[in-house]
């Protein structure tokens, strides 16, 4: 798996060309949620904006109503910050400045919460476990499939953050 690594002030990986592809399909959800799927309906959308005035329907609404298009706007540019740093042709070398590093993290933890929600993840859920449990069931399961990648979002999150720490 990919580790990331500090050369100077950039977070440098070598990523795989399965890797790229993920990382493509991620991003590319994520902006498709945030444009021509966006829907306050959605447990997703609720996930990633969520109500600042639960109790209050109209304050959260006159809220959102002024701060919601430049927060949307800012998620769809992190995930294309992804895209427009994922080598083109397969397996590659990816360069992030503190800037893409940044946005990386949060296109990053945007997509998990994503992926969490549609995956009825919640703060006790054991994801290793539940692959396990998906793999036992049916192993070539798409649940499966997404769990993984709910996990190895956690770990390259967790491996880029470590890098700009450094």
């Amino acid at each position: 798996m990919t580790m990331f690594r500090r050369e100077g002030a950039e977070c440098v990986a070598d990523l795989t060309a399965d890797e790229v592809r993920v990382l493509r399909k991620v991003a590319s959800e994520v902006v498709s949620l945030l444009t021509e799927g966006f829907d306050h309906e959605d447990p997703v959308v609720g996930r990633l904006f969520p109500d600042v005035y639960p109790d209050d329907p109209l304050e959260a609404a006159e809220y959102r109503r002024f701060t919601e298009g430049d927060l949307k706007t800012g998620k769809i540019d992190q995930a294309g910050a992804v895209l427009a740093t994922l080598p083109t042709d397969g397996a590659g070398e990816v360069r992030l400045d503190p800037e893409s590093a940044e946005a990386w993290l949060r296109a990053i933890n945007d997509a998990r919460l994503a992926l969490g929600v549609r995956l009825e993840i919640t703060d006790d859920t054991d994801v290793e476990e539940e692959v396990d449990d998906a793999v036992l069931r049916d192993p070539g399961s798409s649940r499966v499939f997404q769990l993984s990648v709910y996990a190895y979002l956690g770990y390259l999150q967790e491996a880029l953050l470590d890098a700009v720490m450094e």
